[in-house]
């Protein structure tokens, strides 16, 4: 699945950290991962606990209403259990691939005053999701970064408006050669979900042949006929 997802996954995080205002994310996506201060121990999993099984329950919810076709080539059914997926994290509030990269970045470069501690804190987070930077965007940032530091004389910290400036100005310049548009984003991350969907609803169909071989090696089904897993009604199983 990894290979798979990889190249729109890469994409993705390219966009974000390109883009002058990649870090400008919205304060919802935060809230979910917010733990309460003043909380003690016992307070506070049990805050954890209930949040996990509300989540739970709506997803659950969510699943028991809403037909899903286990075909992974059929754009449609990919479509549809992308459609659905969709919704149990809107309802559930649960993070999206494309926002999980958002609030890596984010809590990770958190406190990290200067331009080129947070490139070499992208790098890691790169490395530690196994993407690879097959367009040479980290070296031409930090060559950018060079430039901009050769002419302050100086190392820019990120709270040096003019230098980032100038330094966002170089960034244009990086997404301008590469061909990444902030305006293509919403089209990755679509293509991201289908193919995460598909992904998933392979596993699933992989899941079920597995169960059904299991149970027909049992004297009582030995006769029975393997059903298509297109017929399976997963509100059914749930």
């Amino acid at each position: 699945m990894a290979r798979i997802l990889s190249k729109s996954t890469r994409q993705i995080y390219n966009q974000y950290i390109l883009q002058p205002h990649h870090n400008a994310v919205s304060v919802r996506f935060y809230a979910k991962e917010a733990i309460p201060k003043g909380l003690k121990g016992d307070e506070m999993l049990k805050g954890i606990f209930f949040d996990v099984k509300k989540k739970f329950e709506t997803a659950i919810g969510i699943l028991r209403k809403e037909k899903i076709t286990i075909d992974p080539e059929d754009p449609a059914a990919v479509s549809q259990y992308a459609n659905v997926m969709k919704t149990v994290r809107e309802k559930a509030d649960l993070f999206s691939e494309s926002q999980r990269i958002q609030y890596t970045i984010k809590t990770r470069t958190e406190g990290i005053e200067d331009a080129r501690s947070y490139l070499l804190a992208l790098k890691e987070i790169r490395l530690k999701r196994g993407l690879v930077d097959e367009l040479g965007a980290e070296g031409m940032m930090m060559d950018a970064l060079e430039k901009v530091e050769k002419d302050l004389k100086k190392p820019l910290m990120r709270n040096d408006k003019k230098g980032m400036a100038l330094l966002m100005t170089e960034f244009e310049k990086i997404n301008q050669k590469l061909g990444i548009r902030k305006q293509d984003l919403p089209k990755y991350e679509e293509q991201l979900e289908l193919k995460i969907a598909k992904a998933q609803l392979e596993e699933l169909k992989k899941e079920a042949h597995e169960a059904m071989d299991t149970q027909k090696k049992r004297d009582e089904f030995k006769d029975e006929e393997m059903v298509d897993v297109k017929s399976l009604d997963i509100r059914n199983f749930i």
